[in-house]
């Protein structure tokens, strides 16, 4: 009889784990992006945050929101590049 009892428990514990290994798995997929972290994860793949506009001539310019907070990267065709930061 304490066999029997064993075995139930074992695979009540077996049962138990795989259903939360299935719950886990689908929180860290609706989980928001962690803070501070300049990537987003959308089918399981890293997508950057900004809006990166790239030109044919080479030049591009990207924008990132954090907050109140907006970010602008630019870079010319030249190589020249300038960061502001505005913040409203």
């Amino acid at each position: 009889m304490r066999t029997m009892t064993r075995i139930a428990a074992a695979l009540g514990g077996v049962a138990l784990l795989a259903g939360v290994g299935v719950a886990s798995t689908a929180d860290a997929q609706n989980r928001p992006t962690p803070k501070g972290w300049n990537y987003e994860i959308k089918d399981g793949k890293r997508v950057p945050k900004a809006q990166r506009q790239t030109n044919a001539d080479g030049s591009w310019r990207e924008e990132l929101r954090q907050g109140n907070c907006i970010t602008i990267k630019e870079k010319t065709a030249t190589g020249e590049y300038k960061e502001t930061r505005r913040c409203d």
